[in-house]
C-alpha cells in the first residue's frame, strides 16, 4: 500500500500511552501495522503535569511502534482529555453568495466560520466545530446542503473547547520528538468513531468512555455529537480504593482488579439455586496466590471487594454521568441507550451499575473496522486509539483529498515564497 496512506495516532491517557500506525483502505478501514503501549508518566487526570516525564513516555511508545511497523512517525493525530474540556452549541447564519446559483463548499465554510464567532476567553481554544444540521430557507434537518438552491443558509454546530495551556503542553511533548501534530481530537469523539454504529448515532446514544483518570461523556442525537464533557474520576480511583481498603500497593490493587474483571460469571438457574447455596462460602473466596503479591495475600472475599469497594465507586461515576445527561437536555432522546467503553469498562460490575443508575440499555463497546495486528487491541481500552485512525480516514474523505493534503499546500507556498525572495534579491542587486 502507498506510503501516503499510512496514518499514525497517539492516545495519551492518564494510565497508558498507545501509539498506533496503520494503513487506511478506501472504505475507511484501518489495517494496523504497528502498535505499542507503555505506562503513562507525567500525566494526571488527562493533563500533562511533568513535560519531561511525559515526553519520555511518549517517546518510548512511538519508538516501539516504529520498530514494529518498520516506518517512522512523521505526523500523528493526538487524543485530548482532561477536565478542561468543555462544549457548547452554536448557531451560524449567512446569505448565500450567489442566490441564483447553488450552495457551494465556500458557503458551507462561511456559515461554519460564522458559528465559530463566539466570545471565548483567551485561556480557551476551539478543538472541534461539528455541524449538527443545516437549515436552508427555513427548511430544517438538511445533512448536506451542497448543490441546493437557497438564499439563507444556517447551521447548528457543536463546539468542543479545551484549555489553551493544557493543549499547548501536550502538543509540546509530542513535537519535541520531531513528530508533527496534525490534529488534536477529543477522546470521546475518537472513541465514538470506532465503537458506535451509524444507526446508534442516528437514533441517539450516550457514550461513556471510562479512562484511567477521567471519564468522557459524548451524547449523539440525530447522528451528530450534541453534548460532550469530561468527569474527573476514572478507573484509577477504583484501584486506589482497593489499595486503601486492602492496605496494599497500587500495583497489587491493579492486579487484583484485573483478576476480578477476568473471572467468568456463572449464572445460577432457579432449580440449581438450592444445590449451589451451600457452595456460596467457597465461591466467595478469591484465590490471589497465583499473583504472587508482595503483601503475601492468599485469599480475599469476592463479595467484599465487589459490593463493598468497587461498586460504590462505579455508582458514583454513573451518578455523575446521569447528572451530565440531565444537564445536556437530551435525556429522553437516546433510545439506543448507553455504550460503555475505555479500560474501566472491563471492571467487574460496570455494566450492571450503569444499567441501574441510568435506567437504560447498556452494552460494552469495542473497536470495529480494524484489521491487521489486532490481537491485543480489540478490547475497550484501545477504543480511542483505533478511533483516532478511523477519524483521520473520515477527515480525508470529507476534505476530498489526502488527510495531510493541507500540509502539502503549505509546502508549496513556502517554495513559492523562496523563489520570489530570490527574484527580489536579484532585482535589488541591480539597483543603485
Amino acid at each position: 500500500m502507498a506510503r501516503d496512506n499510512i496514518v499514525s495516532a497517539i492516545d495519551v491517557g492518564t494510565s497508558k500511552i498507545t501509539t498506533l500506525i496503520a494503513t487506511l483502505s478506501e472504505e475507511g478501514e484501518a489495517q494496523v501495522i504497528g502498535v505499542a503501549t507503555v505506562s503513562s508518566r507525567g500525566l494526571r487526570k488527562g493533563q500533562v503535569v511533568n513535560i519531561e516525564e511525559a515526553t519520555t513516555a511518549i517517546s518510548q511508545s512511538v519508538d516501539s511502534a516504529e520498530r514494529m511497523a518498520g516506518t517512522s512517525v512523521g505526523r500523528a493525530l493526538v487524543s485530548v482529555g482532561g477536565n478542561h474540556i468543555a462544549s457548547q452549541n452554536s448557531h451560524g447564519v449567512v446569505a448565500v453568495a450567489e442566490p441564483d446559483r447553488e450552495i457551494t463548499q465556500q458557503d458551507i465554510r462561511r456559515v461554519i466560520e460564522a458559528a465559530k464567532a463566539i466570545s471565548l476567553p483567551s485561556s480557551r481554544e476551539i478543538l472541534h466545530v461539528l455541524p449538527r444540521g443545516y437549515i436552508v430557507d427555513s427548511q430544517e434537518g438538511i445533512v448536506d446542503p451542497v448543490g441546493m438552491t437557497g438564499v439563507r443558509l444556517e447551521v447548528d454546530t457543536h463546539l468542543v473547547t479545551g484549555g489553551a495551556t493544557a493543549l499547548r503542553n501536550l502538543r509540546k511533548c509530542v513535537e519535541e520528538l520531531g513528530v508533527e501534530v496534525v490534529g488534536m481530537v477529543f477522546g470521546g469523539l475518537a472513541s465514538a468513531e470506532s465503537c458506535l454504529s451509524e444507526t446508534e448515532k442516528e437514533l441517539g446514544v450516550v457514550l461513556v468512555d471510562i479512562g484511567g483518570g477521567t471519564t468522557d461523556v459524548a451524547i449523539f442525537v440525530d447522528g451528530a455529537l450534541s453534548y460532550s464533557s469530561v468527569i474527573p474520576i476514572g478507573a484509577i480511583n477504583i484501584t486506589k480504593d482497593l489499595a486503601a481498603g486492602l492496605r496494599i500497593s497500587l500495583e497489587s490493587a491493579e492486579q487484583v482488579k484485573l483478576l476480578l474483571g477476568q473471572m467468568p460469571k456463572t449464572p445460577v438457574l432457579a432449580d440449581e439455586e438450592e444445590k449451589t447455596r451451600g457452595k456460596t462460602e467457597k465461591t466467595d473466596e478469591l484465590d490471589v496466590s497465583a499473583l504472587a503479591l508482595p503483601e503475601e495475600l492468599k485469599t480475599l472475599s469476592r463479595r467484599t471487594l465487589v459490593e463493598g469497594i468497587i461498586k460504590p465507586r462505579l455508582n458514583e461515576i454513573f451518578t455523575m454521568v446521569a447528572l451530565e445527561l440531565k444537564r445536556s437536555g437530551f435525556g429522553g432522546m437516546t433510545p439506543s441507550g448507553v455504550v460503555v467503553t475505555g479500560g474501566g469498562a472491563e471492571t467487574v460490575g460496570a455494566v450492571e451499575c450503569a444499567r441501574r443508575n441510568l435506567a437504560m440499555p447498556v452494552h460494552i463497546g469495542t473497536p470495529k473496522r480494524v484489521s491487521g495486528l489486532i490481537d491485543e487491541i480489540t478490547t475497550p481500552g484501545y477504543t480511542t486509539g483505533v478511533g483516532l485512525l478511523l477519524y483521520s480516514g473520515k477527515t480525508e474523505k470529507a476534505e476530498g483529498g489526502t488527510f495531510f493534503a493541507g500540509l502539502g499546500k503549505i509546502g508549496e507556498r513556502v517554495k513559492i515564497r523562496g523563489v520570489a525572495g530570490k527574484i527580489i534579491d536579484l532585482v535589488k542587486s541591480f539597483m543603485p
